[in-house]
């Protein structure tokens, strides 16, 4: 059988040699197998770019040395490595649920679930988010204590996720007798439907997974708004927490009073303990991320390490909103753009052209998903009422998809607040809306031009 790890490895150190160092770092470096399953091997890499750029430009390249250390013609298929994670646990689930061996003592194999990368060394304080952070670390410091639940709140990118992991790597680094578990809210109801209807032995399983810990964090909570069982659910899942003095923290995209579709009881527990804002960043902040990010990360932003503070202010200046992922994304086009013109160092010139289709588009007034639903729906001559609701005929799903598309490209959205803003849609759904519209602007012009135009109307 062959040795995925092994192979990749020996790939790796075949090409290093043969391509540009910058090439190397910027596609190949953090890619890795996943799975080798009848000649089809999957490939997983971080970055959506870096997935379009592999599949495209390099497929050929990487089948042809993988057959010179094979003599295996292997079918390849690229995956990010966020898709990768949602096929595990659901597959994980899947398992659990059709397993035929019950076993006398049935245990959760406990997870964190945790990024080790996202500490609080890592998060750059400013004014937007000093409140927030210094209660993170309190609650870090003293789980169960103080301010419980915590309850962060703002607009995507600007930090909250950071926050959560960072609180709980803390908690782990400095008292390994503490479990912590972090979940997505879509994780939380994929378990929950998974497993309530199950026997009560999987009910067991789903309590004891989010039960016997002593740290839950949930990020996205406003996502259970959508099942009342779920917020049910959820409700007591809380109580059993906080009446045993056990740490919960959750993330919104807005605060809880402005959680209308949430249960008035929830609502309540929610500002029992301190809600903290997290703000788009000011300028000053803006830089600091940027060049933090460069100094932490030198082997993924090796060729600018040397960038000026000229590069920088432009930058920063530019991203109004200050989503940080929008920042580390101006990062990547930099990185993408010096490894195919060969450049050892970024000019503010290379910084204006590889970033001209990210910058000064009007982001400030794009930066919300309500107002894409309308100019999308004006654009296709219909409502948007039709876009978040349930038909599928072809002049209504083509704009939903589209509509979808550009809430993830041009606000860096999660899947499972774009699916939440459009009636509720799974996740999964959303992923396959945006993967389908970004190969066609691959494969067709006249959806690129549509794009086109319908961001021209968003200006």
């Amino acid at each position: 059988m062959v040795n995925k790890d092994q192979l990749w490895h020996n790939f790796l150190e075949r090409i290093r040699p043969t391509v540009n160092s910058e090439i190397y770092a910027t596609w190949f470096q953090d890619t890795y197998i996943n799975s080798i399953d009848n000649n089809k091997i999957t490939i997983v890499t971080k970055l959506d770019l870096q997935k379009k750029w592999l599949q495209n430009r390099y497929y050929d390249f990487i089948q042809t040395n993988l057959y010179d250390i094979s003599n295996i013609n292997y079918e390849l298929v690229f995956k990010l490595e966020e898709e990768i994670k949602n096929e595990i646990q659901v597959d994980d689930i899947e398992k659990a649920n059709t397993s035929t061996e019950k076993e006398d003592n049935f245990e959760v194999v406990h997870k964190s679930n945790l990024n080790k990368n996202l500490t609080f060394s890592t998060f750059v304080v400013g004014n937007s988010n000093r409140l927030a952070q210094a209660a993170a670390l309190q609650v870090a410091q003293d789980p169960g204590k103080i301010y419980n639940p915590l309850f962060l709140f703002g607009n995507s990118g600007l930090g909250k996720t950071h926050l959560m992991h960072a609180i709980g790597n803390y908690i782990e680094q400095n008292d390994k007798s503490k479990k912590v578990l972090y979940v997505t809210s879509q994780q939380f109801m994929d378990d929950y439907s998974k497993y309530s209807r199950k026997d009560d032995e999987y009910k067991d399983y789903f309590k004891d997974k989010y039960h016997n810990i002593d740290v839950l964090i949930i990020d996205d909570i406003q996502c259970i708004a959508t099942g009342a069982k779920t917020q049910m659910e959820f409700f007591h899942t809380f109580n059993d927490l906080h009446s045993n003095n056990k740490q919960v923290i959750l993330s919104s995209d807005r605060s809880p009073n402005d959680l209308k579709q949430m249960e008035d009881r929830l609502r309540t527990r929610f500002n029992w303990g301190l809600t903290a804002e997290i703000y788009p960043p000011e300028l000053e902040l803006r830089k600091n991320i940027l060049k933090n990010k460069i100094k932490n990360y030198k082997d993924k932003y090796a060729s600018l390490q040397d960038t000026s503070d000229e590069v920088i202010d432009y930058i920063a200046s530019n991203i109004a909103e200050g989503d940080v992922r929008i920042l580390e994304n101006s990062l990547n086009r930099l990185m993408a753009y010096s490894a195919v013109w060969g450049l050892q160092k970024i000019t503010l010139k290379d910084a204006v052209d590889a970033l001209k289709d990210l910058i000064n588009k009007g982001t400030s007034e794009q930066a919300d998903i309500s107002r894409i639903q309308k100019v999308v729906a004006d654009y296709f001559q219909i409502s948007v009422e039709d876009l978040k609701g349930r038909k599928r005929s072809s002049n209504v799903a083509f704009p939903r998809q589209i509509a979808m598309y550009l809430s993830r490209s041009l606000l860096n959205e999660s899947f499972e607040r774009i699916g939440l803003e459009f009636g509720g849609k799974d996740h999964s759904t959303v992923m396959h809306s945006c993967d389908k519209i970004e190969d066609e602007c691959m494969i067709k012009e006249e959806t690129r031009n549509t794009i086109e135009k319908i961001k021209e109307n968003l200006i």
